[in-house]
């Protein structure tokens, strides 16, 4: 597998990575139990800092496509293939769309639902009308 990171494109490198190491493990390239190379060497590799490449290996993790074994590695997760194909921004934003959708269709104002979106966020219950 060949990651490579284009620094003039609008997409952050941390997501590039992210998307190439999906992709390989949905092509059948990375299969489950494959390594990954440390955050350190792929960083050196790919030029980058290490902690874009800890925070790509991070949602690779949150997303279930790859998986932390102590000092030994990463290794691809065995389910990676089943999670790999799921876009989590593309499912929020439909998600959210929707739902903003039916909030305005109630006649919810955007700085309303912008402030009942920060108090959701914030943990505050809709008594708390403080804006952020």
């Amino acid at each position: 597998m060949r990651i490579t990171i284009d620094l003039d494109d609008p997409i952050p490198p941390f997501n590039q990575l992210v998307g190439q190491i999906k992709q390989a493990v949905a092509s059948g390239a990375l299969a489950p139990g494959d390594p990954l190379p440390s955050i350190r060497q792929l960083a050196n590799d790919l030029d980058l800092n290490q902690k874009t490449v800890a925070k790509a290996y991070r949602l690779l993790e949150r997303d279930r496509v790859i998986q932390p074994r102590g000092y030994r590695g990463s290794f691809v997760h065995p389910e990676a293939r089943a999670h790999a194909e799921f876009d989590l921004q593309g499912w929020m934003h439909k998600q959210l769309t929707a739902c903003v959708s039916a909030l305005r269709d109630r006649g919810a104002t955007d700085p309303e639902i912008r402030v009942a979106f920060n108090n959701l966020l914030a943990n505050r219950g809709p008594e708390d009308t403080r804006h952020d």
